[in-house]
């Protein structure tokens, strides 16, 4: 038997999370993203997880990189502000691949900002908010539905390639209330880490099996000791000033991502073959433009979407293929120009680009979409 439910996208959120095998929540409130905590403190008592209200946002970043360490699929949530503050022990954690999921709720900003209006302010922070090069994986949904099943693809896509994954989400699919199905425990793939067959392994702490480019992953504290640490280190985690070691170490951290973007890269389109006009959105946004592209085709508007679902890495192959088929491409976002610039590098001068954007705390209407698409 079916099970529908009615849900709100932050709740769905933390219901996905369980499923995925999260067991530990540490985070601080804030809106729009505090459901999340809220749900998480009555929930992961109930399947036999923890939560944790930690004193701020570093602490509480620090504390779910800490319980993955130690063997447990872990998750904080945060919003604008918070996910600033998030940004070094989300380095820390690139750097000594200790996978857990960052949720963002974004809101508007600067600063605080309007605490609880729309918003995709956070789209390059979370690819470059983070100093020196390391690998980003981030995904957007765009229903509630998505919450649910996206965030246990985030869980999955974490603990496979011992990387924290930014759950990209927006005011708008986090307040969003919906029916959606809840799937059967067997009809998810849930994805473990890799760990070495005797808890007491011998093998470095960083080393990887021929012609892999992820290590295995020991619970700290289960068998025989090893390192962790934020600086560049060796196979055996600890820390050394090796050139060679460094160009290695950060090269791997970003072949393990750019060599699996086939498992990686996921997005939806409708593109139909005579199609003109791209619409590019993401997120919360692209409830506005299925609208808009619905009564454009129904008027007899040749014109068609593009939606990211993986944010980053960005899917440039697709978004290359699409732009010298079309006249126009026409990016939708709740920010001043963000994925544009992604999407400008790509297409180079394969079609003409054009940009709607909001920063004022309100949506993006269907209207407004429409007549983006219609100008000149």
């Amino acid at each position: 038997m079916k099970k529908i439910r009615l849900m709100q996208g932050n709740e769905a959120c933390v219901e996905g999370a369980i499923a995925a095998g999260c067991r530990f929540y540490a985070g601080y409130p804030i809106t729009p993203s505090t459901e999340i905590a809220e749900g998480c403190a009555v929930r992961m008592p109930q399947v036999g997880g923890h939560f944790i209200q930690m004193e701020d946002e570093i602490a509480g970043c620090a504390a779910a990189v800490g319980a993955s360490a130690a063997g447990v699929k872990s998750m904080t949530a945060t919003s604008g502000p918070g996910f600033s503050l998030k940004q070094e022990n989300l380095g820390y954690a690139c750097i000594t691949e200790i996978p857990f999921v960052l949720v963002d709720v974004q809101r508007a900003g600067p600063s605080t900002g309007l605490p609880t209006s729309p918003s995709q302010g956070d789209v390059m922070q979370a690819k470059w908010g983070t100093h020196g090069d390391h690998p980003v994986i981030a995904i957007a949904p765009s229903s509630v539905e998505e919450c649910y099943r996206k965030c246990v693809r985030c869980f999955n896509l974490a603990e496979k390639y011992r990387t924290p994954v930014i759950f990209l989400m927006d005011e708008i699919v986090g307040h969003l209330r919906e029916s959606i199905e809840i799937p059967e425990e067997s009809e998810l793939e849930i994805i473990n880490r890799s760990c070495p067959e005797d808890p007491t392994h011998t093998a470095p702490a960083y080393s990887c099996k021929k012609g892999e480019l992820v290590p295995c992953m020991a619970p700290f504290g289960s068998g025989e000791r090893y390192n962790i640490t934020g600086l560049i280190h060796g196979e055996d985690g600890f820390p050394t000033n090796s050139t060679k070691t460094a160009d290695a170490q950060v090269k791997r951290l970003i072949a393990k991502i750019e060599e699996n973007l086939d498992d990686i890269l996921e997005w939806e389109e409708d593109m139909p073959e005579d199609a003109e006009t791209c619409i590019v959105c993401y997120g919360g946004t692209a409830r506005s433009v299925y609208s808009a592209v619905e009564e454009m085709r129904n008027a007899g508007e040749k014109v068609g979407f593009f939606r990211p679902i993986t944010v980053w890495p960005f899917p440039v192959e697709k978004m290359t293929e699409i732009s010298k088929k079309v006249k126009k491409v026409v990016v939708v976002e709740h920010n001043n120009g963000q994925l544009v610039l992604e999407v400008e590098r790509v297409i180079k001068n394969n079609c003409a680009l054009d940009f709607l954007g909001k920063v004022n705390g309100t949506v993006i209407t269907p209207d407004e979409v429409i007549a983006k698409v219609k100008e000149g």
